[in-house]
């Protein structure tokens, strides 16, 4: 523990007792070999004046916002004092979320969970916080291959908790060739990116048009472009294919929901019918694109379930605490979502 029970004033004396008898606490359930046991329980003591650090890479992020809201609700529920779990904006900088990394190791937390701002930059943040000797659960956005093979070949407390990504193109794929579209065999598609150097952006755009090809439809692909994320820059590249293209184009990928609400904007204002002449699948499960969804105006999307990934991310965290472990890699499931659920994940993210 980080907390120095011993050289206290007086004032503080009847809190650090309480501290200390915290860690003492700990200290027996972890040497009993109850950790797994206690971890499971639903309000661990021995969790309350451990410190847990949150890095998330940009809080104006929808699905991030799910998540974060979610992993700190799920941690006090698990034990933990609401004022010893800190979430940090990275505004999409790396370099302004290395900074909060390093403040944190300063500040001797007890976990980080990190959602990096460019996974690429995984190697750095690692070794930089495995040499502080502080477990790590990276979230969402999964570093390199690589990366996480040092992580089991030096048997470093590090591990990646989410959904894989190809899981979540394959199933938008699904949707899309579920339905015959003009009967020609041939699909002709818009695909929308998140960012190059995501790689749920990079597995969802080749797994959603892998998907079409594997149903043994022909594909082709009009227009592909990079839209950040982002709904203005989705609308604007949409807007902008069915100028050039018109009623060629048959689909339109978009790696996420923001995204897709763009391309809907922009699918509208050029008079075209979503379900009718033209589909439209997205990522995340918004609320705004699953009631889309329900009214007919966005053919599917699917649900990157922030409750099982904050929830087992909270676990991991706590497992490190307590001593018992992780694997390096813990997965979660996407969920496809047409008309015929949507209502129940709009009930489940409500």
């Amino acid at each position: 523990s980080t907390n120095n029970a011993g050289t206290t004033t007086d004032a503080a004396a009847s809190d650090a007792s309480s501290d200390t008898s915290n860690d003492a606490a700990a200290t027996e359930a972890a040497d009993a070999g109850d950790a797994a046991a206690d971890a499971a329980t639903d309000a661990d003591a021995s969790l309350a004046d451990k410190k847990v650090g949150v890095c998330i890479y940009q809080f104006s992020d929808n699905f991030m916002t799910l998540f974060r809201t979610e992993l700190e609700n799920y941690l006090v529920e698990k034990g933990f004092s609401k004022d010893n779990i800190t979430i940090v904006d990275g505004a999409n900088d790396q370099a302004t979320q290395t900074g909060q990394i390093d403040n944190f190791i300063t500040e001797g937390v007890d976990v980080l969970i990190i959602n990096p701002v460019n996974s690429s930059s995984a190697a750095t943040i690692t070794d930089k916080v495995v040499a502080a000797g502080i477990p790590l659960v990276y979230i969402n956005r999964e570093p390199d291959e690589e990366e996480q093979k040092r992580w089991s070949d030096n048997n470093w407390d590090v591990t990646y908790v989410g959904c894989d990504a190809r899981q979540s193109g394959t199933f938008q794929g699904e949707m899309i060739s579920a339905i015959d579209l003009n009967k020609n065999g041939k699909v002709d598609y818009i695909m929308v990116e998140g960012d190059p150097e995501n790689v749920d952006a990079q597995y969802r755009t080749e797994f959603s048009v892998k998907a079409l090809e594997d149903a043994g439809l022909e594909v082709n692909c009009l227009s592909d472009q990079v839209g950040n994320w982002q709904q203005d820059q989705a609308q604007q590249i949409v807007a902008n294919a069915l100028g050039q293209y018109g009623n060629d184009v048959e689909v339109v990928f978009c790696n996420n929901d923001a995204m897709a609400l763009g391309a809907l904007q922009a699918i509208q204002s050029a008079g075209r019918t979503v379900g009718t002449d033209i589909y439209l699948v997205g990522v995340d499960a918004l609320s705004e694109a699953l009631e889309d969804v329900l009214a007919g105006t966005m053919t599917g999307t699917v649900f990157n379930d922030h409750f099982s990934q904050s929830h087992s991310a909270a676990d991991a965290a706590i497992n490190y605490i307590t001593g018992a472990g992780n694997d390096h890699y813990i997965g979660c499931d996407y969920v496809k979502v047409t008309k015929d659920n949507a209502q129940d994940v709009l009930d489940m993210v409500k």
